[in-house]
């Protein structure tokens, strides 16, 4: 998904684009940059960054190297680098990022995760449960920093 410049063996990353009056319904993944000015209704995870403008709208899960946030994000926001939060944006949702910058104006209602403990795996795999149509629990991060599945003490009696 590269375009190579002029035979130079350099590749330029490709940007795809959500433009203002556009709906996707469903997810959306790329290897380079996301934009989004229109809405999405669905995950968007994006090898290089998501940009959401400023009247853009997710519904759906972000997960990113970099993200740069202007519109609105209703779901869980994964920057595994670098999170920028603008004066117009609003996310409503959990954000786990290695750095965060907010901007005043800017609102942000969930919990936050930041720095080096902050899970933020992009993989783009889906699990082999979740292929099956069964959605796996979220992995609890434990206090000797590994994670895993609930511990049968933790377990909830069916």
């Amino acid at each position: 998904m590269r375009r190579d410049r002029g035979g130079s063996g350099q590749t330029d990353p490709v940007i795809s684009i959500i433009a203002p009056g556009t709906r996707v319904q469903g997810d959306v993944e790329a290897e380079g940059t996301v934009r989004i000015e229109g809405e999405v209704l669905g995950d968007v995870r994006a090898g290089k960054a998501v940009v959401v403008g400023k009247e853009g709208v997710v519904e759906g899960d972000v997960a990113t190297q970099d993200a740069v946030l202007s519109g609105t994000v209703r779901g869980m926001v994964v920057a595994a680098s670098r999170l920028e939060l603008q004066s117009t944006c609003r996310v409503e949702g959990e954000v786990r990022a290695l750095r965060m910058q907010l901007e005043e104006g800017a609102i942000l209602n969930g919990q936050v995760t930041m720095g080096e403990d902050a899970p933020v795996s992009i993989s783009s795999e889906p699990e082999a449960s979740a292929e099956e149509g069964v959605q796996e629990a979220p992995r609890e991060s434990r206090d000797d920093g590994s994670e895993g599945a609930p511990r049968e003490e933790e377990a909830v009696p069916g």
